[in-house]
This record gives C-alpha cells, structure tokens and sequence, in this order.
C-alpha cells in the first residue's frame, strides 16, 4: 500500500483508473513515466477474463492518455495480452528481461 500511496497515486504524472464491473471493482489501469518513455499496465481479476472487459477499459483509457510514443511490456508468455494491446496498434519493437522473465517491448506511435 505504500508503494502505491506513494509512487503511484502520490505522482501527479501518473495516470490510473480503477476498472469497474458493474459498479463492483475488476482491476486497474495505469500510466507512468519511466525515465523518457511513458508506459501502460494493467491487471484485472480473473474473473473478468475473456469478457471483453480488458478490450473495453484500454479503449477508454487510451482515449484520456494522449502520450505517445506509448510503451507495454507485457510477459512475453501471456499471449492474450499481448494480442490486446496489438488489437488497439501497439508493435513489437524488443524484448526485454526482468530478473528470469523475458517480456515483449511493444510501442504505440502516434496516429
């Protein structure tokens, strides 16, 4: 909890939403700077999977984040995460590691 009183909502340069269900909780949404590079990361609970709920909040949140060039790095293993954010344009440019796991780098260039 500190971490994110702190280093995520105490940033004014940080950008997060709570994803809702039906007015219950289903995961967050957020955007952070990362030296020069602005990044988007997700979570939502797992019983919102394969609902089209994840397909729904990027939508949204992607129309109130403007920055772009736009990173993601998702673990390269979870597939259906990476094919969302290719849906919305995001393109694999790398892969980068994380301690043992490899992740896909992908960039959302500007329209």
């Amino acid at each position: 909890m500190t971490h994110w009183a702190t280093r995520v909502l105490g940033d004014p340069t940080v950008l997060v939403q709570t994803v809702t269900v039906d007015g219950a909780p289903a995961g967050s949404i957020v955007a952070w700077w990362d030296q020069d590079r602005r990044y988007i990361g997700y979570w939502l609970g797992r019983p919102w999977w394969g609902r089209g709920i994840a397909t729904r909040a990027l939508a949204l949140f992607l129309d109130m984040e403007k920055a772009r060039p736009l990173c993601a790095d998702p673990f390269i293993g979870n597939t259906a995460s990476v094919r969302l954010l290719e849906r919305f344009g995001f393109k694999p440019t790398d892969t980068v590691w994380y301690g043992e796991n490899e992740h896909v780098l992908l960039v959302l260039d500007a329209t």
